[in-house]
């Protein structure tokens, strides 16, 4: 079963011109857009939006890109969700900061627009063809419980 909606991107970031860039950026994409001004709002926004990615300052208010980061990360029902991290920092431990945290990939403000569009699209292609194998691993488990019990027997026999 194909998902029938667009994807949908959260853009987490307190600065409103940092928001309106990206935005600009993707003005011409058929992607889904949501905002979120600062760490707890990002986290409330994912129950009630739902993003297939998430676009993610670290340094915001209440809390930082890299604990939104890891709360994400570390639950059941938001795991999947593709974070690309969006930020001025740009050492080397700050990247692997957010790698420890979990995110999918960085990228280094200030950004570019053709590098920004390519990653999005390649995060999300990697989202759907991810969502599609659980269809698919789901589908065959359902698949093999309705099995006649005797079919099964042979095939642990094998």
């Amino acid at each position: 079963m194909q998902k029938n909606r667009k994807n949908r991107i959260l853009i987490a970031d307190d600065n409103l011109v940092n928001q309106e860039l990206l935005e600009a950026y993707l003005a011409e994409t058929d992607y889904e857009l949501a905002f979120a001004n600062d760490g707890m709002d990002t986290l409330q926004k994912i129950e009630s939006f739902h993003p297939d990615l998430i676009l993610l300052d670290v340094m915001m208010p209440k809390l930082s890109g890299f604990e939104v980061c890891e709360t994400i990360k570390n639950s059941e029902s938001t795991k999947n969700i593709m974070i690309l991290m969006v930020t001025a920092l740009s050492e080397l431990g700050d990247i692997e900061r957010a790698v420890s945290a979990g995110c999918d990939d960085y990228l280094s403000k200030p950004i570019q627009k053709y590098e920004l569009l390519k990653r999005i699209e390649n995060m999300l292609k990697l989202r759907n063809f991810s969502d599609e194998l659980e269809r698919l691993r789901r589908y065959i488990d359902s698949m093999e419980d309705s099995l006649d019990p005797s079919i099964e027997k042979n095939k642990e026999n094998q």
